[in-house]
């Protein structure tokens, strides 16, 4: 079996980074927020104006890509789904990778040390398109058979074609479907997909 796997949001929790910093910053900047996390975009799960958030990422931007470390065991599963004989195919589309200037190339070589770093071993890694578009031609192109993700519109357009996990987040606990099944933890995943693979025979 051929397995995407999302970075931000699956790999890593981006949505406890950003809670934890966030907060830290609006405190430490008198900025008034209040937090709801069941928004994606992060303007709204504070509610702050992009100004506010574009600010925030040029100071923290680094500190998440390079130094925030994977979920717990993440990539003891990762080994071990590689292992039981399926291909992995990292997908992301993280901030600047989908550009070909000096900071793509930066952004795509942080990623490959990161990975590498955090032991996340894989078959292909794949930069899709810009952040917060469509997987799906990187998905058919590749011809994935499972999708790990977190993005609440990816879920539910990837779940038309084939089934997807979705690694539990406050915002995408409205992500339901017959496709769509919902994991709390790396070991969650690796038993939810095991379970399914011993259904399928």
């Amino acid at each position: 079996m051929r397995i995407g796997i999302d970075i931000d949001g699956v790999i890593t929790n981006i949505e406890q980074f950003v809670i934890n910093y966030m907060s830290k910053y609006c405190v430490e900047n008198s900025i008034e927020y209040s937090i709801d996390t069941k928004y994606y975009d992060y303007c709204k799960t504070f509610n702050i104006s992009k100004e506010i958030e574009l600010d925030f990422w040029k100071s923290h931007l680094e500190k998440y890509v390079i130094y925030e470390k994977a979920r717990p065991f993440a990539a003891e599963i990762i080994e071990k789904l590689k292992k039981d004989g399926n291909e992995i195919y990292i997908i992301t589309a993280r901030w600047y990778t989908d550009r070909n200037d000096d900071i793509g190339n930066k952004m795509r070589e942080t990623v490959k040390n990161w990975l590498y770093e955090n032991k996340i071993f894989y078959d292909k890694l794949i930069f899709s398109k810009g952040h917060n578009e469509s997987k799906m031609q990187e998905i058919e192109e590749n011809k994935i058979d499972l999708m790990i993700e977190d993005n609440p519109n990816n879920i539910n357009e990837i779940a038309n074609t084939i089934p997807v996990i979705c690694y539990d987040a406050g915002y995408n606990k409205e992500c339901t479907g017959n496709q769509i099944i919902r994991c709390y933890s790396w070991y969650d995943i690796y038993s939810k997909i095991n379970l399914r693979r011993n259904r399928n025979g």
